[in-house]
């Protein structure tokens, strides 16, 4: 699969300053690895955004946010050109994503006493889940769950908090951040299979030329086809954990 070069109208739309001012979410520790001597951030989402101003021809300049809500926040304030974050229906109001280049299953950790083995067992009144508020997988239960309720709080170390010190019924999160969770918890279990899976994609202002979103779609299906998402997930150490996307 070959990756035409950007057409100025792409550049302008993407990089208006002449600088590629790319949007990355601290919170997810798949996505996001570690920092580099300089203090700047290093992961699959770091690269994907540096591969971009590199097919892009322009510099580029990372501004992190502590939460995929705060990126899609700043989407409507021209604080940034390409945002990394899980494609969720109430972001695009504002954003215009691309398919997915990794998914990552969203699951449940439930009290060892717990009969359940799915989400339809506890989508029941009276049942309290933990999730963090306005993650992916909390904005999809926020639009499936018809009956339980959810405690939402402000970090996956919260989540997990309330799940253990209010004896919630369950806690939703990623799998690989329950299984790390489920060390402290070992009598807890993790439910097989996934309610949701979120699709981390990338995103530009909807305010922005068309030319530019068409471009970033094309970047992330060439970035999956040549290998370079593999690569970068595989380089980082979270091979089975992030996984590569499928071709749109």
């Amino acid at each position: 699969m070959i990756l035409d070069p950007p057409s100025p109208e792409a550049i302008a739309a993407l990089a208006p300053t002449g600088t590629l001012r790319a949007a990355i979410n601290l919170s997810n520790f798949l996505l996001v690895t570690g920092t580099d001597d300089d203090g700047s951030p290093v992961g699959p989402s770091p690269d994907m955004a540096r591969a971009l101003a590199d097919a892009l021809g322009t510099p580029i300049a990372l501004t992190t946010y502590p939460s995929p809500g705060s990126v899609a926040d700043a989407a409507a304030e021209d604080a940034w050109d390409i945002g990394n974050i899980g494609a969720e229906p109430a972001r695009a109001v504002h954003i215009n994503f691309t398919a997915a280049y990794a998914e990552i299953e969203a699951t449940l950790m439930v009290p060892a006493e717990s009969t359940a083995t799915s989400l339809a067992d506890l989508d029941k009144p009276r049942t309290r889940i933990a999730v963090k508020d306005r993650a992916a997988y909390c904005l999809w239960l926020e639009r499936n769950l018809k009956h339980a309720e959810l405690v939402k709080v402000a970090t996956l170390d919260d989540s997990f908090a309330a799940f253990v010190e209010q004896g919630l019924d369950a806690n939703a999160g990623l799998r690989p951040r329950l299984t790390q969770d489920h060390h402290d918890a070992p009598t807890a279990r993790i439910l097989d299979g996934s309610f949701a899976t979120v699709q981390q994609a990338m995103g530009t202002p909807k305010a922005r030329d068309g030319a530019g979103a068409e471009y970033l779609a094309a970047f992330v299906e060439h970035a999956k086809a040549s290998g370079f998402v593999t690569r970068s997930i595989e380089r980082h150490g979270v091979a089975g954990k992030l996984i590569p996307a499928r071709l749109a």
